[in-house]
């Protein structure tokens, strides 16, 4: 680990500067040799950090959603060259440089964090071992080596022993609690964002091994912090649990504000924004307009939660405009189908009747004077038709009945008449 934090020594100078200009502060509130400056100024630098990552962030969103909507695509070439490794290969760079997506981009965000994350451990690891570092002289070395948050020393680890623990003026119990304690926590941080994802804002129309690979990473983070945080210094823990408690809320932030199509999280946003709509009978802010304008602009192809929208937006008697605006409207509610066709009062009088009983078809003929041939069953066994001796049908059908008014049965063979 010191050979990986060296190679990001370059940043230990700012690092140990910002860390240094935080405790100035913090140090004339709470004094400076104190754990609440020392911590304090730990999570500042994270709070620095994380601002400045934040266009990273949005381009990591954008990032996922792209591969998300690209899965069903990703899905058949594999199907299509699945013993044709180099081939399906190539057709996959040439779908992500069609689409303008890069698989990397939603690993940013790490990928920056990690020499902060490296130059910290770097501090840290000097301040336990009593050298200076960065700006770091040999006054503050002291002040942050009596430095305790919770009466473990910054720069102690859960792997510590008791005679490192003490050098430090500390119990190697206390330090093993507050250590695990933190473990922990960051486990459980990690794991509850990763689910929020997976659960919330994940589209779950699209069943691709992008997401079984997403969720076996939801088990896989948190073992990981696990496992490499009792080696990390209690200012190191103190570092990661504050970014992914950043991130966490970061996430909520965005799940609920802007979530991904075909998710749990827009059903709700949507259910959300409906009944403001309907309440103010306008969008307000160029965030539910934006959301509305995405909406129309998909027509046919919108999936179920904003056909819901947009369908209870028309019995409410609003309608949505292209440019995301809403407006009251006296046209009457078009519903849609779930294929997205519109279904008016119109074309529900162009379907077929309702089908008639048997006693309606027996009936309806006679009132109408249609004539129509009589089965067993319909004839009359008590009137003759009119035309009945000169009629075919009408012989016929006297004929299968077995009746005839009077006189002997007619035989069968019109020769013998």
């Amino acid at each position: 680990m010191d050979t990986i934090a060296s190679l990001f020594s370059f940043i230990t100078t700012p690092v140990s500067w910002v860390i240094v200009q935080f405790h100035t502060v913090y140090g004339a509130l709470f004094g400076p040799d104190t754990g609440w400056a020392w911590g304090l100024s730990i999570v500042s630098l994270v709070i620095v950090i994380r601002i400045c990552l934040i266009p990273l962030f949005v381009k990591q969103i954008k990032a996922t959603r792209a591969m998300q909507t690209l899965q069903p695509e990703m899905k058949k070439i594999q199907e299509r060259y699945k013993n044709d490794r180099q081939r399906q290969s190539e057709e996959m760079m040439k779908l992500y440089k069609d689409t303008g997506t890069n698989p990397l981009s939603s690993c940013l965000p790490i990928l920056a964090q990690s020499p902060f994350f490296f130059a910290l451990y770097h501090v840290l690891n000097s301040i336990a071992n009593g050298d200076t570092v960065g700006v770091i002289n040999q006054n503050l070395l002291e002040s942050a080596q009596k430095a305790h948050i919770f009466g473990a020393p910054l720069a102690a680890t859960f792997t510590d022993s008791a005679s490192e623990a003490s050098a430090l003026d500390a119990s190697i119990t206390t330090v093993r609690i507050v250590t695990a304690v933190m473990i922990v926590l960051m486990s459980l941080s990690q794991f509850y964002t990763q689910r929020q994802l997976m659960t919330k804002n994940v589209d779950t129309t699209v069943k691709t091994p992008f997401m079984q690979q997403q969720k076996m990473l939801m088990y896989i983070f948190p073992v990981m912090f696990a496992v490499f945080g009792i080696n990390f210094p209690v200012g190191v823990l103190v570092y990661w649990l504050t970014t992914n408690m950043w991130t966490m809320g970061q996430q909520m932030y965005v799940i609920r504000n802007n979530p991904t199509p075909g998710s749990k999280a827009q059903a709700a946003y949507l259910e959300r924004l409906h009944k403001s709509v309907t309440h103010h009978g306008k969008t307000r802010g160029r965030g539910e307009k934006a959301i509305v304008k995405a909406v129309v602009a998909k027509g046919r192809d919108r999936n179920e939660y904003e056909r819901k929208f947009i369908n209870g937006l028309s019995k409410a008697g609003l309608a949505a405009q292209p440019d995301g605006t809403v407006i009251k409207s006296d046209v009457p509610a078009v519903a849609q189908t779930e294929d997205g066709t519109p279904t008016t009062a119109a074309a529900a009088k162009r379907q077929q009747p309702k089908r008639q009983s048997k006693s309606q078809r027996q009936s309806g003929p006679k009132a109408a004077g249609e004539t129509t041939s009589l089965t067993k069953s319909d004839a009359p066994q008590d009137a003759k038709p009119a035309g009945a001796a000169k009629s075919g049908s009408g012989t016929r059908s006297k004929a299968q009945s077995g009746q005839r008014k009077g006189g002997p049965q007619r035989p069968k063979s019109p020769s013998k008449k």
